[in-house]
């Protein structure tokens, strides 16, 4: 309820699964070329919870940090990664095991 509030989106674990192939299908590969590996260890810890739902906010506690820093960390993540936006990052995530439904 908090994450919807306050104006983000709030996905049921029950059609993960869907929504991914749907964005996939839409977006055409929609995983990204790159590897994890090209992340620092914070930024895996970053890309790891936007794909578990985690707002800016959320993660900058959660990591104990700004969240001017999550925000940065995010740049570099999607600039590494040739992603566009946390949709794609989220799946991303997915596609490599960061992140596992349910």
């Amino acid at each position: 309820m908090r994450a919807v509030a306050a104006g983000d989106a709030w996905l049921d674990p029950g059609v993960t699964g869907r929504v991914l192939a749907a964005y996939r299908q839409a977006a055409g590969n929609g995983s990204g070329g790159r590897s994890p590996e090209l992340l620092t260890p914070r930024e895996q810890d970053v890309l790891r919870a936007i794909g578990r739902g985690l707002t800016n906010a959320e993660i900058a506690a959660t990591l104990v940090i700004s969240e001017v820093t999550v925000k940065s960390h995010i740049g570099r993540i999607f600039t590494k990664l040739q992603l566009r936006d946390r949709a794609a990052a989220i799946v991303y995530a997915f596609d490599h095991g960061i992140v596992v439904p349910g």
